[in-house]
C-alpha cells in the first residue's frame, strides 16, 4: 500500500511525487500530460505532476455543451469544469489545452447510449468514453506532444508484474474504478499512469487544499456527464423517438398482459420500482425487455437468477491465470466466483458461468474479470441464461 504522507510533504518532496508516476528517467528530463476534467481528482494529479519536477501539461477534452450543463458543477468536461481546469493549470504554472471533441463523443458515446436503450439494453457510457475519447484520442495527443506518460485521476493501480504493467483495483475499495477501465489495452497501459490508486479520497482532498486549488471542495460527479439533470430518457427520446412508444407489460411465466408502459427506455433488467402494477400477491421485477415488440416482461425475483452469461468484444489485459477468477457484472456489484469458457480477448466471444446464481445481470452492461485484485479484462454482456431450478 502506498505510504500515507502529509499533503504538504507530497507536494514539496519532488522525489516522492515523481515515484507516483513511475517515470522512465530523471523527472527533470520528462514530460507528463495530465487529463484534466475540472474535478478535484485530476486537479490533484496535475499538482503532483507539477511537484515531481517534470514538465506538466494539462489537456481537457470538451465533450459536450448542453445548455444548463455548462453551468453545472461536479460534471465533467464542459462549461464551469473547463474553467476550473484552466484555473488549476494557471495556479500550477503549467500549459493547458482544450480540444473540442463534442462531435466524436456524440458519435462514439451518446449515440451508442441511445441505441442501447432503444434496443432494450442497459448501457455503461463511461466505459465507452474510456475506450474512445479518453484512452485513444487523448493518449494519441499526449504522444504527439512527446510525453513520457498520460496521467489520469482514476482510482486504479498500475502495478509492474512479471509480464509487464498490470491493472489492479484501487486500495480504497469505495473509490475503485477498475470496472470502467477493463477495455484498457496492454499497449495503453504501458503509457498510462494512475497516481491516485493508492490514496484514500480524504488525502486527495487534503492535497487539493494544500495546493490551494479552487476546486478542493468540489463535489464528486454522481450522474452520467451528458445527462446533467439525471433524466436520461429525455436524451434517448430526443435521439431515438421511436424508443418511447407505449407498449404492454406481460408476466414472464404466464404471458398474460398485466399492465401498460409509456416506453421501454424507462425499464432495465432487475428494476422493481416504477412498474405501476398493483393488486399482485408478490413483488415483480423486470426480467427482460423486447424492443421489437415494445414489451416489458416482469416476474418474481427468482426469475432473475442467472447461471451464465455470454460476453462479446472481449478485451484481455495480461495473461488469464489458472487461479480462481471473479467477475463484476455491474459497477457496484461485488466480484463473484466464475469460470470462463471459450476464447477470451481479441474481441472474441466467451461464456461466463457463475458459481452461484447471480441476479440483475443485464445485456448491455459489462462483465469484468479479476484475479484477486488484478483486472484480467472483460466484455459486453449480450445474452444471459437462467440458473438451473
Amino acid at each position: 500500500m502506498t505510504a500515507i504522507l502529509s499533503p504538504s510533504r507530497r507536494l514539496h518532496d519532488a522525489a516522492r511525487a515523481a515515484q507516483l508516476f513511475d517515470l522512465p528517467r530523471a523527472a527533470k528530463d520528462c514530460r507528463i500530460v495530465v487529463a484534466m476534467s475540472g474535478g478535484v481528482d485530476s486537479s490533484v494529479v496535475a499538482a503532483l505532476a507539477a511537484a515531481s519536477g517534470a514538465e506538466a501539461i494539462g489537456i481537457t477534452l470538451q465533450l459536450y455543451d448542453y445548455g444548463a450543463a455548462t453551468g453545472r458543477k461536479g460534471a465533467c468536461c464542459a462549461g464551469d469544469d473547463i474553467r476550473d481546469a484552466r484555473s488549476v493549470a494557471d495556479r500550477l504554472g503549467m500549459a493547458h489545452y482544450v480540444h473540442d471533441h463534442e462531435s466524436a463523443f456524440r458519435g462514439e458515446v451518446v449515440e451508442q447510449f441511445a441505441d442501447d436503450y432503444a434496443a432494450g439494453r442497459t448501457p455503461v457510457p463511461c466505459i465507452r468514453c474510456n475506450m474512445g475519447p479518453k484512452f485513444t484520442d487523448l493518449l494519441a495527443m499526449a504522444q504527439e506532444l512527446g510525453a513520457d506518460c498520460l496521467a489520469t485521476g482514476h482510482y486504479v493501480r498500475r502495478v509492474i508484474g512479471r509480464a509487464g504493467p498490470e491493472l489492479h483495483r484501487a486500495e480504497d475499495a469505495a473509490r475503485d474504478q477498475s470496472y470502467f477501465l477493463y477495455g484498457t489495452t496492454n499497449a495503453q497501459l504501458q503509457f498510462l499512469r494512475f497516481p491516485l490508486g493508492g490514496l484514500p479520497k480524504s488525502e486527495v482532498r487534503a492535497l487539493a487544499e494544500a495546493a490551494g486549488l479552487r476546486n478542493a471542495a468540489k463535489p464528486d460527479s454522481q450522474d452520467i456527464c451528458f445527462v446533467p439533470d439525471g433524466d436520461y430518457a429525455r436524451i434517448v427520446r430526443a435521439l431515438r423517438p421511436e424508443s418511447d412508444r407505449p407498449g404492454v407489460i406481460v408476466h414472464a411465466e404466464t404471458g398474460a398482459q398485466i399492465g401498460n408502459h409509456r416506453g421501454i427506455i424507462h425499464f432495465t433488467v432487475g428494476q422493481r420500482r416504477g412498474l405501476e402494477i398493483g393488486g399482485l400477491a408478490e413483488p415483480l421485477y423486470v426480467i427482460g425487455v423486447d424492443a421489437a415488440r415494445a414489451e416489458v416482461r416482469v416476474g418474481p425475483k427468482r426469475l432473475l437468477a442467472v447461471g451464465a452469461a455470454r460476453i462479446a468484444q472481449t478485451n484481455r489485459i495480461g495473461p488469464v491465470p489458472f487461479e480462481p477468477l471473479t467477475a463484476k457484472v455491474r459497477s457496484l456489484a461485488k466480484p463473484v466466483p466464475v469460470t470462463l469458457a471459450g476464447t477470451f480477448g481479441g474481441g472474441a466471444d466467451a461464456l461466463l458461468r457463475f458459481a452461484a446464481p447471480e441476479y440483475g445481470v443485464a445485456p448491455g452492461q459489462a462483465a469484468v474479470l479479476y484475479a484477486d485484485t488484478r483486472v484480467v479484462g472483460g466484455g459486453w454482456i449480450t445474452e444471459t441464461f437462467p440458473a438451473a431450478a
